[in-house]
């Protein structure tokens, strides 16, 4: 087993039933998942103690479908992550009654697209700003990432 037991900027509104909900659900960017998976990241210890935490108060992880396509490309090279182990942790995550998957569609991605041309000034990928629009409507201020891009956004960084 792998795993461990508003106002929006972008003109949305939150799909979270209630304020005490959406406190307890964080956001998984891809170097979120790569510091929970690999011990060798500086960051895995904190990684692993927030998915527990999260766990036990009930909450969720919130990813999405390119997000996880983002960390097969990230695992596969360059951490070298064996493919067989790789399909066994997918598998499981994407089963885990706690990990909820938002699958990129065509609303999301149109606003990703509108934020990611709407701000030359920033670096930020079309995955990071479709996990910008995702964490608007569901409410989520937080994010298990180590990604700055995250703050730029208004957006609170876990690792």
């Amino acid at each position: 087993m792998f795993l461990p037991g508003t106002t929006s900027i972008l003109g949305s509104n939150s799909t979270m039933n209630s304020r005490e909900e959406a406190m307890t659900d964080r956001f998984v960017d891809t170097s979120g998942w790569a510091a929970w998976i690999e011990p060798s990241d500086r960051s895995h210890a904190q990684a692993v103690a927030t998915f527990d935490d999260v766990v036990q108060q009930g909450g969720r992880f919130v990813t999405t479908n390119w997000v996880l396509v983002e960390s097969t490309a990230l695992l596969t090279r360059p951490i070298r992550f064996a493919k067989t182990k790789q399909i066994e942790l997918f598998r499981e995550i994407r089963q885990y009654p706690c990990v909820s998957i938002v699958t990129i569609a065509e609303g999301v991605e149109s606003a990703a697209w509108q934020l990611w041309e709407a701000r030359p000034d920033k670096h930020w990928t079309l995955v990071d700003c479709s996990s910008f629009v995702v964490m608007e409507r569901h409410g989520i201020r937080e994010a298990l990432t180590a990604d700055h891009h995250f703050e730029q956004a208004g957006f609170v960084k876990l690792l």
